[in-house]
């Protein structure tokens, strides 16, 4: 599967991890300039680095993977019980982020701090209902293989 489609989100992931490891190795310099005209941060900068660095780094769990998934996208075999443990993973790690952005709330809360939380619950909700249904596919896809 080398659709043109397929090439480009492949690449799009690789390039969101590699350009999130830089950001989360960037983070600390990036919240001392951010904190320079931001009093909240300034106050609360080690609250602020903390849930960032470890949202940052369960971003990058996220996106590490939809990468393993994609690569059984493009071997076109997606139905696997490794699709849906990825699946359950990242419902959890965006159950995660959404409690971490809501602990970075109580010091500091922002429109957007408010629709990250929402939109990583959908996220985790969306993955954990998706993983069911990966799991219901890929036990048809066993009996399929065992009566063919």
């Amino acid at each position: 599967m080398n659709d043109r489609l397929t090439i480009i989100t492949k690449r799009m992931l690789d390039i969101m991890f590699y350009i999130g490891i830089v950001i989360l190795v960037l983070l600390p310099a990036i919240i001392y300039i951010f904190s320079k005209y931001n009093n909240y941060y300034k106050k609360y900068v080690v609250v602020m680095f903390l849930t960032l660095f470890v949202s940052g780094i369960i971003a990058l769990l996220i996106i590490s993977e939809l990468r393993k998934m994609f690569r059984t996208v493009i071997a076109d075999d997606c139905f696997v019980a490794e699709n849906v443990a990825s699946l359950v993973k990242m419902g959890n790690y965006s159950f995660i982020i959404a409690m971490l952005t809501l602990v970075r709330s109580i010091f500091y809360v922002t429109p957007a701090s408010i629709v990250i939380i929402i939109v990583f619950v959908i996220a985790s909700l969306f993955s954990k209902v998706l993983s069911q249904v990966f799991k219901k596919a890929v036990a048809y896809k066993k009996e399929n293989d065992m009566t063919i």
